[in-house]
């Protein structure tokens, strides 16, 4: 015996003193953990919560003490028993049936991945002691993830239930037919509460130190108390029986689910988690940590299935030791400690701890195996006496008897489970995705156990968090890990009375049944294709690993979520609208709504501009940046369609019209994206009208919401700037855009029952008129910057708005193009330009506006690239306004370069190089850089040649104008870029060799008539002979420019002649000559580009063998043949002249000529001859042909001429 038991015997109470065990006040976690029992099982228990205050001492009762006799402190609360003490006479002694609900919802994050088994620490020990009783099993089973909820199931009050409301009639038959063919509940006998009785009181003298005989007076009635607790006994099931009323606040269940166990533990026993729930009361002292007081009748042995109960409540609490009190007929006898490692090993109860590990592992494999449905409710049943164990599908039993859902009480707690799963993993799944798969067959499995009418909250939530689980910005991936979790929540569990265990004992050991007993054992063998499993014998159990879970934890028929965004919107959107229906279906109507079909389409109608006047179009503009506003809705009536501000169904609403427009959202930007913009603006019109519903229960919306309006009205900006630049396609756009699916109506019927969602008709109306719906797209970025700059995103900074005021530039640019080319247009429509009319005026006053509005808006983002474009088009819009001052006659001839076109042009350069300045340098942006440059540089040049050719003679003198002619020259020519290698190189080329041309034409002008200043004219002289150098040597780099080439050649030549003809010297005159024809020989390569494009050209028309047609204006070789012709008449003329001068030159010469004299001079004579009688007529071939033989015969006796010149 132990010191304990020694000490008692001496008539002395021993306290122990208080010691620290495995509990923990309210809300706190014990988290350590200690390893027990022998070398043959493994077991941790963790206390997750404990309601009970740290183990204190308990009383050792004096030998002798009458537990007949009640203590002073009986029934009344008490901490250290917690609810055992109060419970144990106040209601039934078996488990309720929603007990490990109550568990799963305080204990969310623990379910579904790290927990295998959730229930009353009652129920394990029965399923645990299933091979060594005879007692009968009746358990409910539920599965969420790998995790299984195990609640008693009492056949007996379900029935007795059944009888009085006519519910679960077809499992009453069921039974009976199948199971026991008389049913008569067993009642419970005077011992029965005889021994529940002084349990009750030997637990209260434990904890009374002081008072341990002192008697009470017995009133008590214990007829009375049985009474009570059969009444408590079922009181479980009128909670989910009853019919919730209208006003109910919540779908929840609120009674019948609270966790009202003294203490939660993880208990691992092996490879089981398992989360139990314990009202075993634990005491402490002295060196004993923590014990468990036990009371046993000394004229009973203790069997083996008291041991194992004993042992495993031990082991689940972590408590180390077990002290005994034994009693003869309520006489305190001797007290006994026993160590938990000890208990399998006590006379008449030996087992073996591995064999009840194994009996664990096979029932949690046959359950895993065999419960596979999410949602359903399962029986596992074994009578009494039989070693048959079966598995049935309520659930399914249920379907079959066309019974509705509200029939099975567990219908609302394990849909309530489900939803509050999904609700925990989704705010997992904002880290990780791979829930996204199990969150959805949850809630789908959820709203399949509901229904609507009874339960459209939770119904109208599950949808929206199905919504949710489709990211509409990133693609999601495909969840197949199953790991889940649970929110929290509440269950109601009552402590299972030790006496509970001594009246299993006689009912299990007792070989003969009475024949009133409920269970039989007598089992029809035609119920097995009723059950989902069985289980032959118990005696399998024992077997080690009989029963392998093969079962996967996520069925495999998980849908998985589609990577198609139109069809990720499409799924988010069916959700929504059962949500909706859901929401609706619950608001009582209190307006007289117009009445609307749902499968009526709502007409989506487009408007050309001439119909919208310019009132409407006002009103329309001003509504749009009202809405686009935050709004200040009066939230202390009811809603359009009688929703209570405030309410479940106002909230939900809110997040659901939210959700919708999104949707609709992403659906419009997939949908410009592949350039189908009539579908775009119908679906950014549903998104839009999602958002005025959205504002007419909302009272203050969020900043993230804000700013989703933003990038709403943003897009739909886009897509109107989009039309307007797609004309061409209105057609295939309005058909787009006037489809619509049954669900988009459906949708939109209950948009209706809140708003009108008429705000936004004005941005999301298809015109007709590109200008209006360029004018529609600046007012949709408009009021996108008013909301981001409003007081209500203040603080509240994104990159939008630098996005917005980007769009809000580039809509500004497109309106001033837009405007420009009107402008441009008038401007050719005129025959005759006198004046500029008021129209064109207006046209660029408009598109000026725009531009510098334009312009502000990409200064304010830094955005230099742009601010170069638009100041770039601004100066363009400037070179248009200088067009239209050119006045020009009837005859098409125009008069003097004007002021107006001067002012202009010089307006349009300051812009381009406020465009260079903007981008500094050109590595910044090559090629808005060589854009700017070359507009620059022709500004410069057509000023230039306007200047040199409509000469303001009647204003400024000619001297002045030929510097201002120079000056711009100049200024083009520095921004030609020559070095550059682009595709814009050979053009810079042409313009400097066609500026050095004309400034050689301009000198050469000058040198003509200038008189008297010898030194200007050397100097005129020198340079015209520079610039016609530089544009020979330009344009024979081209290659591409014959007829230039050739006219600047003769241009020189006459200027050499010119120069000639003012010499006195016969000398110099012939040295002039010489050198005129050196530069006549350099036309071959002229001629040489002419008689190749005309080769090319007769090889075309080869076929045909037709010569070219010398009267045609232009041919296909390019060649511009009047010119060519032109030029050929001029350099006849110019060659035969300079041979003519020469030969006379040279026979005036009063030397004897030399040798090489003689043979120029007859090679003159022979070259003159063949030019004088050529063939005019001949094909222009031919004729090229010929001129280039006759200067290829000139050209080396030129060279040496020269070289014997220079020498």
């Amino acid at each position: 015996m132990s010191e304990a038991a020694a000490g008692a015997g001496d008539g002395t109470v021993n306290v122990l003193e208080e010691s620290s065990g495995a509990t923990c006040s309210e809300n706190n976690k014990y988290d350590s953990a200690v390893c027990s029992g022998s070398s043959e099982i493994k077991s941790r228990a963790v206390v997750k919560y404990s309601a009970a205050p740290p183990p204190t001492s308990y009383a050792l009762l004096q030998e002798k003490t009458d537990l007949k006799l009640p203590p002073a402190n009986w029934l009344r609360e008490n901490p250290q028993l917690g609810s055992a003490g109060t419970t144990i006479l106040g209601s039934s002694s078996k488990s309720k049936p929603f007990s490990s609900f109550g568990m799963a919802y305080d204990f969310i994050d623990c379910i579904g991945d790290d927990v295998d088994v959730v229930s009353d620490s009652e129920n394990i020990k029965k399923l645990l002691k299933i091979p060594f009783s005879k007692s009968h099993v009746s358990m409910a089973v539920h599965r969420v993830g790998r995790t299984l909820l195990l609640d008693e199931l009492d056949i007996q009050e379900l029935f007795m239930k059944s009888s009085q409301t006519g519910d679960w009639t077809w499992l009453k038959e069921f039974y009976q037919r199948l199971i026991d063919q008389k049913w008569q509940r067993k009642k419970k006998s005077k011992e029965h509460w005889y021994q529940r009785a002084i349990l009750s009181k030997f637990l209260y003298y434990s904890i009374n130190g002081n008072g341990a005989e002192e008697a009470v007076p017995d009133n008590s009635n214990e007829g009375d108390v049985k009474n009570g607790a059969e009444e408590c006994s079922y009181s479980w099931l009128a909670s989910f029986m009853s019919t919730q009323s209208d006003a109910e606040e919540s779908d929840a269940p609120k009674e019948g689910l609270r966790n009202d166990f003294v203490r939660n533990i993880m208990w691992t026993f092996e490879d089981i988690h398992m989360l139990v729930g314990s009202n075993m009361p634990i005491f402490g002292g002295g060196r004993y940590p923590a014990v468990s007081l036990r009371l046993r009748d000394n004229n009973k042995p203790i069997n083996i299935l008291t041991g194992i109960d004993y042992w495993l409540d031990n082991l689940m609490c972590n408590v180390p030791e077990l002290v005994m009190c034994f009693h003869v007929d309520g006489i305190v006898q001797k007290y006994e400690m026993i160590k938990t490692e000890d208990i399998p090993h006590l006379e008449n109860s030996t087992f073996s701890t591995k064999v009840v590990k194994d009996i664990a592992q096979n029932i949690l494999s046959f359950l895993k195996s065999n419960c596979t449905k999410e949602g359903h409710t399962y029986w596992l049943f074994k009578a009494s006496g039989s070693d048959i164990v079966k598995l049935y599908d309520l659930t399914t039993l249920c379907e079959e008897a066309e019974e509705e859902k509200c029939q099975n009480p567990f219908t609302l707690p394990v849909a309530v489970l489900l939803y509050k799963v999904a609700g925990n993993l989704m705010l997992k799944g904002r880290q990780n995705r791979k829930h996204y798969g199990t969150i959805r067959t949850l809630l789908l499995n959820c709203v399949k156990l509901l229904d609507q009418e009874r339960h459209p909250q939770i119904i109208a939530s599950a949808h929206y968090m199905l919504s949710e689980l489709f990211q509409l910005d990133q693609a999601p991936e495909d969840s197949k890990d199953e790991g889940e979790s649970l929110r929290a929540g509440g269950s109601e569990d009552s402590y299972s009375d030790e006496d509970r265990e001594e009246d299993e004992e006689e009912e299990e050991l007792t070989e003969d049944r009475d024949d009133n007993d409920s269970f039989s054992s007598c089992s029809s063998p035609q119920d097995d294709n009723k059950a989902v499993a069985i289980i032959r014998s118990v005696g399998e159990l024992s077997v080690p690993e009989i029963y392998r879970s093969t079962h996967q934890i996520r069925p495999s028929d998980t849908l998985p979520i589609s990577q198609d965004k139109e069809e990720k919107c499409r799924h988010v959107l069916s959700y929504v609208l059962k949500g909706l229906k859901a929401v609706d279906s619950s608001v009582k109507q209190e307006s007289d709504l117009p009445a609307a079909d749902p499968n009526t389409p709502i007409p989506l109608k487009y408007e050309d501009r001439d119909a919208i006047g310019a009132c409407a179009s006002e009103k329309g503009i001003s509504l749009l940046l009202e809405r686009a506003g935050p709004m200040q809705v009066d939230q202390k009536h009811p809603t359009r369609s009688g929703m209570i501000p405030g309410s479940w169904q106002h909230h939900m609403k809110l997040q659901l019209f939210l959700k919708a427009s999104k949707a609709y959202y992403v659906l419009s930007d997939a949908a410009s994206n592949l350039l189908k913009y009539g579908q775009a603006l119908r679906y950014i019109k549903l998104s839009l009208q999602c958002y005025d519903a959205y504002c007419s229960v909302s009272s203050a919306p969020q900043p993230q919401v804000l700013h989703f309006h933003s990038q709403c009205l943003s897009l739909c900006g886009d897509i109107q700037l989009m039309l307007a630049q797609n004309a061409s396609n209105r057609a295939a756009y309005l058909e787009e855009y006037s489809y619509q699916t049954k669900e988009d109506q459906e949708i939109l019927h209950s948009l209706h029952r809140e708003s009108s969602c008429q705000a936004f008709n004005m941005a999301t109306d298809l015109a007709m008129d590109p200008e209006y719906q360029l004018f529609v797209s600046s007012k949709c970025y408009e009021a996108a910057y008013e909301l981001l700059v409003s007081k209500a995103l203040k603080g509240h900074e994104s990159d939008q708005l630098a996005q917005v005021l980007k769009r809000l530039g580039n809509i500004r640019n497109e309106m001033g193009v837009y405007y420009m080319n009107q402008a441009v247009a008038m401007q050719a429509e005129k025959e005759v330009k006198k004046s500029v009319s008021v129209a064109e005026q207006e046209l660029w006053k408009k598109s000026f506006a725009f531009f510098d509005n334009g312009i502000r808006d990409f200064e304010a983002i830094g955005d230099n690239t742009n601010t170069s474009l638009l100041l770039c088009n601004t100066g363009r819009l400037m070179r248009v306004c200088a067009q239209a001052h050119c006045a020009v006659s009837a005859n098409q001839s125009r008069g003097e370069f004007s002021p107006e076109e001067a002012l202009y042009y010089n307006k349009a350069i300051d812009y381009y190089q406020r465009a260079m300045r903007s981008l500094a340098i050109r590595e910044n942006h090559p090629a808005v850089w060589d854009r700017v440059n070359w507009e620059l540089s022709t500004t410069y040049f057509t000023l230039g040649t306007l200047l040199q050719d409509y000469a303001p003679l009647s204003r400024k003198a000619q001297e002045q104008i030929e510097r201002e002619v120079t000056e711009v020259m100049m200024k083009s020519l520095k921004y030609c870029d020559l070095q550059t290698e682009s595709a814009r190189q050979p053009l810079y080329q042409h313009r400097a060799a066609v500026i050095h041309h004309r400034l050689a034409s301009m000198y050469h002008s000058c040198f003509r008539n200038q008189v008297g200043n010898e030194h200007l004219r050397k100097q005129h002289r020198s340079l015209a002979e520079l610039h016609y150098s530089k544009a020979v040597s330009l344009f024979l780099s081209l290659k591409d420019y014959p007829c230039e080439l050739l006219g600047t050649l003769l241009e020189r030549v006459s200027f050499a002649e010119f120069t000639m003809a003012g010499q006195s010297s016969s000398a110099a005159k012939l040295k002039s000559l010489t050198g005129a024809l050196q530069i006549m020989t350099e036309t071959h390569s002229a001629f040489q580009l002419i008689h190749s494009k005309l080769q090319k050209e007769e090889a075309e028309l080869g076929e045909s063998a037709q010569s070219p047609d010398v009267a045609s204006a232009s041919s296909t070789s390019g060649l511009n043949l009047p010119e060519v012709m032109k030029l050929i008449g001029v350099f006849e003329q110019s060659f035969s002249f300079l041979l003519l001068q020469l030969l006379k030159r040279m026979a005036m010469t009063k030397q004897k000529p030399s040798n090489k004299d003689e043979e120029l001079l007859k090679m003159y004579k022979d070259v003159y001859t063949k030019l004088l009688r050529a063939d005019k007529n001949k094909p222009l071939l031919s004729r090229v042909m010929l001129y280039m033989e006759l200067l290829q015969q000139l050209t080396p006796q030129t060279g040496s001429e020269d070289a014997g010149a220079h020498s």
